[in-house]
């Protein structure tokens, strides 16, 4: 691991912002933003139950994970056609753009849409192209995730994954997602090992709201590749030991557990605390439009209540890159360009240039 030294506390904000980093926990549904919520409500004739963009973003209170997503889910109902999945996913691409992301693996709900009436192909042929045209004009490579909704059945989810397949070029794996608290993960087991047999990657939320148990279920009955949140983790010391040894990455999002009331405060987040212990640990923003703050505003108030440093900020970053699902060349050129971004404030900073 690349060793920091010498880089002015000083200059830490500027140096977040400009390293290249990846998303792997964003829903890309929760970037949909009150401005395009109202654009595409008037283009698609769609009424809201909120007089303008204003009254809209005050409903943003949110006392637990299921308010938040009671929310969530009206807003959802303004994406109706392909071009307007492209739309949101495209103004999150240039936000992402802005944070110097060159990596994202996005979560969408089909469910959420399919209930609608809106036809599988139009959810993933809109993203899928906004995720081609990232590559082309914004250079970060990007893939999509598709989450079942774990209110509902595991029939459902089953359904829902056979329905995509004609399109299973254009995603690289399955996810876990909604609420939480009394729907373990082993409710899901057939159709994560449907998705297995698929060749699919495999993600779930656990341990954000819900207990260490359900880490351990997505661990072994899931088999998943990362976790998704996990910071109950810490109160589990064999789990805490199990996932630093494995290096089972864990996406957190701290400006998304603020919000829901997960940690009262930032400055209590346990994120330092488990990264410190070991863990692979990676910063996200989850929903950016509802929990305040894209994936720079994250590492920015968090470093800022936390007190972390450059190496924590080193060490977030490059999780993140050998986390994703990314080709493995890629991650080696990405890796090369973060610890160039490092040297370069180093040598800034008055230090010679070493090897990383």
């Amino acid at each position: 691991m690349f060793e920091v030294h010498a880089i002015d506390p000083e200059r830490l904000p500027e140096l977040l912002r400009v390293m290249p980093k990846a998303e792997l926990h964003i829903h890309i549904e929760g970037s949909l933003e009150p401005e395009l919520i109202f654009a595409l409500a008037q283009r698609n004739g769609v009424s809201l139950p909120y007089a303008d963009v204003a009254a809209l973003r005050s409903a943003y209170a949110f006392s637990n994970l299921q308010s938040f997503l009671d929310l969530y889910y009206a807003g959802a109902s303004v994406l109706l056609h392909a071009q307007d999945f492209y739309d949101m996913a495209w103004a999150y691409f240039e936000k992402a753009a802005a944070d110097q992301v060159v990596r994202a693996e996005l979560f969408f709900d089909p469910q959420t849409h399919t209930a609608r009436g809106v036809p599988m192909g139009a959810v993933i042929e809109g993203l899928s192209r906004a995720c081609r045209d990232a590559q082309t004009r914004l250079n970060i490579s990007a893939d999509l995730i598709l989450c079942f909704l774990r209110h509902l059945s595991e029939e459902e989810a089953l359904a829902t994954l056979e329905a995509a397949l004609p399109w299973r070029e254009h995603f690289i794996g399955v996810g876990l997602d909604s609420s939480e608290v009394g729907h373990p993960p082993e409710k899901f087991a057939r159709v994560f090992a449907r998705a297995r047999e698929l060749g699919l990657h495999c993600v779930a939320h656990a341990g954000e709201e819900g207990p260490p148990a359900y880490i351990w279920g997505a661990l072994d009955v899931l088999k998943v590749e990362r976790i998704d949140h996990g910071v109950q983790a810490i109160h589990d010391a064999g789990l805490m030991q199990r996932l630093a040894d494995s290096r089972m990455p864990l996406t957190v999002c701290p400006l998304s557990n603020l919000k829901l009331c997960v940690f009262k405060t930032l400055s209590e987040h346990n994120l330092g605390q488990i990264l410190d212990a070991g863990l692979c640990v990676t910063l996200n923003s989850d929903d950016p439009a509802y929990f305040g703050g894209y994936l720079n505003d994250n590492y920015l108030q968090t470093f800022a209540d936390l007190q972390l440093n450059a190496q924590h900020a080193y060490q977030l970053a490059a999780n993140s890159i050998e986390a994703s699902f990314a080709p493995e060349a890629d991650k080696h050129r990405w890796l090369r360009e973060l610890t160039t971004c490092f040297q370069s404030f180093e040598q800034r900073d008055g230090m010679p240039l070493r090897a990383g």
